[in-house]
């Protein structure tokens, strides 16, 4: 995630391979509809908390740190760069703005085996299309690490749609084995903290060139044990969630800049009973599919843990709990205005490492600390979400997981454009503003420190244990606190 100021990003080890989809449905005139689709690889993260510590921004620098971390990705697509075609896997992040890449020569990518390789590797001289831009692409990250080179323009390929004098970042010097295709607001690119206009991105160039009628994007990530999601640009697929989808208005950030995706949080319930946890409230939470877990204030948090018998480690960052719990009934279910998604405790426990020959697992939500609220993948996948810039709005549903069906609709021009969706009326359309971009300084998952949320923030308990209370077959008994 990054916010208007700031720039960030994340690193991973990709692996896998996706390919452009075929699409169902049509136009009224029978046409295909005016959509760009394109499948998702997931792949395991080995340690989500350091993959999401290591997103976490701080100010630009001169110079960057080069570090080697081996993990996996989450979620990622296959596009090409250049002319002829280079090829690349690129991490998909809705909390970034900036497509940019590696290039083989970096110190980071010459060291220990080609860590750049399963990503790709960007060659200017190997490229007729390549035309530079300048030199003040920059992205940097709070524990030192980041990348930092040239803006410069090139044909960009996926999906079956080519797009022209693309502009995109360049990392001669690079912490970060991993690209990136940043799909937010414009106006939260690397180039605007150096005083340049927002350029088109992926999603405003697609617009700006008609391959669809509006900046807006569906994303679909599919259940954790999934290999394989989709995004869906200027559609939405009406296969792939249950009910229909709800609009409630993104928060600016400043009267009326938009820059991330927040929306208001006003209830978290349990099993069905909205609000069993906290009602009536107003939290500013972003959609952010690049954050692998969530990150909720810490009273919110505390009262989660007791509800599921989590062990928050402070020396880790991490909650633990029994790995049986994902073979457990009850949901969380998060509120927003009116629609609620409902997120399976299955869906919460994460494998981490084995011990003694036992397997150790952690719990997808964490504390926020001072930092503005998170909704990671452990959010995203039960929720199939609608983007919609142009309109600043997201659209809600339960995710149908597993879905092998197709219905593509077109989302079109205007304030009622998103196919199947209703505008939720008197939705909240403010909330406190918690932090001013980096969302944990000094490490992520922190009971110490005073929250905005809550000023009576838990204490961390001891060193994970084992003898944690299960929930009962019936599901998750919940308490108000």
């Amino acid at each position: 995630m990054r916010t208007q100021q700031l720039a960030v990003t994340a690193f991973a080890c990709l692996l896998g391979s996706t390919t452009a989809i075929s699409l169902a449905g049509s136009r009224r005139d029978g046409s295909a509809p005016r959509v760009v689709q394109h499948d998702i690889q997931r792949r395991h993260v080995a340690d989500p908390i350091q993959h999401d510590r290591n997103r976490q921004r701080t100010k630009k620098r001169d110079t960057v740190e080069v570090e080697l971390d081996n993990e996996q990705t989450l979620y990622f697509m296959d596009i090409s760069i250049g002319t002829p075609p280079q090829d690349f896997r690129m991490h998909i992040d809705t909390g970034s703005s900036d497509l940019w890449v590696n290039v083989d020569d970096s110190r980071l990518c010459e060291m220990r085996s080609d860590p750049c390789d399963a990503s790709g590797t960007y060659s200017a001289n190997s490229s007729d299309t390549y035309h530079y831009l300048n030199s003040d692409f920059n992205i940097s990250y709070v524990d030192g690490s980041g990348s930092y080179g040239d803006y410069a323009e090139e044909t960009v390929r996926f999906g079956g749609i080519t797009l022209k004098n693309q502009q995109f970042g360049i990392g001669y010097v690079s912490g970060v084995m991993q690209g990136i295709i940043g799909i937010g607001y414009p106006v939260n690119e690397v180039a605007v903290t150096y005083g340049y206009d927002p350029y088109p991105n992926i999603p405003a160039n697609l617009l700006e060139h008609d391959h669809i009628n509006t900046n807006a994007y569906s994303l679909w990530l599919n259940d954790l044990d999934a290999s394989q999601g989709s995004i869906l640009f200027g559609g939405v697929n009406t296969e792939k969630y249950t009910g229909s989808l709800q609009s409630v208005p993104i928060i600016p950030v400043y009267h009326d800049i938009y820059a991330e995706f927040t929306i208001a949080l006003t209830a978290l319930g349990a099993n069905g009973e909205n609000g069993a946890l906290i009602d009536n409230v107003a939290i500013g939470a972003l959609l952010d599919s690049g954050s692998s877990l969530m990150y909720l204030p810490n009273d919110i948090t505390q009262s989660v843990y007791n509800a599921v018998g989590a062990q928050y480690d402070s020396s880790s960052g991490a909650a633990f709990v029994p790995c049986s719990l994902a073979d457990e009934p009850g949901t969380l279910d998060f509120t927003f205005s009116a629609p609620t998604i409902r997120v399976p405790l299955n869906e919460l426990v994460l494998p981490a490492y084995t011990q003694d020959n036992e397997p150790v697992c952690i719990f997808g939500i964490l504390p926020a600390g001072s930092s503005t609220p998170v909704l990671g993948d452990t959010f995203l996948r039960s929720a199939y979400v609608v983007y919609d810039m142009s309109n600043n709005e997201i659209s809600l549903a339960q995710t149908r997981f597993n879905s092998t069906e197709d219905d593509i609709q077109e989302i079109t021009q205007g304030s009622n454009g998103v196919p199947d969706a209703t505008q939720v009326q008197s939705a909240v359309t403010s909330v406190a503003q918690v932090s001013d971009g980096a969302r944990i300084e000094g490490g992520v998952g922190s009971f110490g420190g005073s929250s905005s949320s809550s000023d009576n923030a838990a204490q961390a308990t001891a060193a994970p244990g084992y003898n944690l209370a299960l929930l009962g077959a019936a599901g998750m008994m919940i308490a108000a606190f």
